[in-house]
């Protein structure tokens, strides 16, 4: 079970080109609000890539969440929400592919990450270790 109590920060951005560089911006200013810095560009860029997958599979509106479990400091949970239901497949990107990696650079740069359906879409999730 994902712990989705504590400090939360949350934006639904239209699924357009200016959407990736909105969310990148909210989640470094809320990460910076909340003084965690020490881990604001790799959740932007997290964030960017997954907002990329979205911009390219779905036609909704794309969701951004930022939650800080409650007696968790260590760690931030970071969704990414869109209404189309298939999760995203993992595929090995050869050397010449322009794509592909993201979910790679997920997998290697978080804790923990997953997908879980939603009531219409799915949400990606990632948590991320935050230095003490």
């Amino acid at each position: 079970m994902i712990d989705t109590d504590g400090d939360c920060a949350e934006w639904t951005f239209p699924a357009e080109p200016g959407a990736v560089r909105s969310a990148r911006t909210a989640v470094r200013g809320q990460l910076h609000g909340w003084d965690l810095d020490c881990v604001a560009d790799l959740a932007a860029l997290l964030v960017s890539e997954l907002v990329t997958n979205s911009l390219r599979y779905a036609t909704g509106p794309i969701g951004v969440r930022l939650v800080r479990p409650v007696g968790a400091d260590d760690s931030l949970l970071v969704e990414v929400s869109d209404p189309l239901p298939d999760p995203p497949r993992e595929r090995i990107a050869r050397p010449e592919d322009e794509s592909g990696r993201g979910l790679q650079l997920l997998a290697g740069s978080s804790r923990r990450w997953g997908t879980r359906p939603g009531a219409s879409g799915k949400t990606v999730w990632f948590e991320l270790a935050v230095p003490g």
